[in-house]
């Protein structure tokens, strides 16, 4: 538990103007010092005297001069978000009056709240672990349907439960290793090392997995990559100015128009996605397209999903060679490769159908006929490209979104990399241990159980005050 005398109070609501806000106080005295400013229309009703739970109607007042009505919410420990007494006043949302109460209070002994505090608190007196604490930054940061469902699963343990299930089997194993060292001049095995080898080989595929998942986690917290590529006059621009519903990037008819990549943002379904018109690919004598064309190859390889776009008027080994060129430069075991045929419109039917056919050899997620112009087909390559940006993110499993977990998990899994070279190799339980406990120490990391004052610091600095 969290030793202090402190109490704390900060508005929790966002800064403005707004119908109400939520001042929130907590701490040991946190319920006697709101009573002492709290009158309720009932003659002799105190909070102090209430239940945890309850919420009550009154008014504050700073001696004589009232502030506000409100309701205050009253919370006993260990029973609130912070493990502490609390109370929660819902009053105007005047900025003047929200100032007026946080004056009052401090004038009565309570200490403005710091950045992250109230969520620190929480997770110091252990009411939730390290990583619920980030997924409580990351859930109220989210800009998308996607990220929301991510960071609440995680609010909710779901990244939790698997690590400490997994540390659990871990230390387990550690344990026994470690009992051998009792008992070495007896040369006695307690741990089966075949049974060892699996555990470690099973712990070492969920730590590769959470790891793997960090790169659709993180493009569906920041937005997902869309790399839109193709060769001169395809259509790439219209079709970014299609999808954005506004002239974000310059259109013409004079090939090698866009030179450097164009990047803005859109919400599809809930999901946001970051397009990134890049340079028509050409061959080019001109120094500064041909930097373009660099920066476009730069662009496919970060992005999480490739969009071909090529003229569907054309001959059919033009459009071959120019899209075997992209998918050259396309990791297909990484990234999603989808085709839109453009210009579909003034394309031939047959031909169509049967360029289709052929470029199934090229093996896209999708191929989708369009008309970036007149704005047929959109529907459809929206509905691919949401396919595509969902397809590794599940409400059922936990995804890796943060980058320190992240970072965490390639460590976890170097040292079970080195503990499964030991076992296959025979080597002493004793240096097994030592890289087993590396493990431990990693993931004692990722959820709070093993963390330096600076790594806290720098987490809930990032918080907002209120949270």
């Amino acid at each position: 538990m969290l030793i202090t005398d402190e109490t704390i109070c900060a508005v929790s609501t966002a800064a403005g103007i707004g119908a109400i806000a939520v001042v929130r106080v907590a701490g040991p005295n946190a319920i006697a010092v709101v009573d002492s400013i709290f009158r309720s229309p009932q003659k002799g009703k105190t909070l102090t005297a209430q239940k945890g739970g309850t919420f009550h109607y009154g008014t504050l007042y700073d001696g004589e001069d009232a502030i506000d009505e409100v309701v205050a919410m009253v919370y006993r420990a260990p029973h609130s978000f912070t493990g502490e007494d609390m109370v929660e006043v819902s009053c105007h949302g005047s900025v003047i009056i929200q100032q007026r109460i946080i004056r009052t209070l401090i004038d009565r002994g309570v200490r403005m709240a710091t950045a992250g505090e109230f969520t620190r608190r929480a997770f110091a007196n252990g009411k939730i672990d390290l990583s619920q604490a980030e997924a409580v930054a990351d859930l109220i940061a989210s800009q998308s349907d996607a990220a929301r469902k991510i960071a609440l699963r995680q609010l909710k343990g779901g990244l939790s439960t698997e690590l400490h299930q997994l540390r659990d089997k871990l230390l387990n194993l550690c344990t026994l290793l470690e009992l051998e060292l009792d008992f070495s001049d007896e040369d006695v095995e307690f741990a089966d090392r075949t049974e060892l080898i699996s555990i470690a080989t099973k712990a070492d595929e969920l730590v590769s997995q959470l790891a793997r998942s960090f790169k659709a986690g993180n493009a569906i917290k920041n937005g997902v990559p869309v790399a839109i590529v193709g060769p001169t006059n395809a259509g790439k621009s219209t079709l970014l100015n299609t999808l954005l519903n506004e002239e974000r990037a310059i259109v013409s008819n004079v090939h090698g128009t866009t030179r450097d990549a164009i990047e803005d943002t859109m919400m599809i379904d809930g999901t946001m996605f970051r397009f990134i018109d890049t340079a028509g690919l050409r061959h080019t004598t001109d120094q500064v397209e041909s930097i373009g064309i660099e920066r476009t190859y730069e662009k496919i390889s970060k992005a999480n999903i490739v969009l071909a776009v090529v003229d569907a008027t054309l001959p059919t080994s033009v459009i071959i060679e120019a899209l075997s060129n992209i998918v050259e430069h396309t990791d297909k075991a990484e990234q999603h490769f989808l085709i839109a045929l453009n210009k579909a419109d003034v394309a031939q039917h047959n031909a169509l159908e049967q360029l289709q056919t052929k470029l199934m050899s090229l093996q896209p997620m999708a191929i989708v006929s369009i008309s970036a112009k007149n704005k047929n087909g959109i529907s459809s390559l929206c509905h691919k490209l949401i396919e595509a940006a969902t397809t590794e993110v599940s409400t059922d499993v936990s995804i890796v979104t943060n980058m320190r977990h992240y970072e965490a998990l390639v460590r976890s899994h170097e040292a079970l990399s080195r503990t499964l070279d030991g076992l296959n190799s025979g080597i002493s339980g004793e240096l097994v241990a030592l890289d087993l406990h590396d493990v431990l120490d990693e993931l004692a990391s990722i959820t709070g159980e093993v963390s330096s004052q600076e790594v806290l610091n720098n987490i809930f600095k990032h918080f907002c005050i209120g949270k």
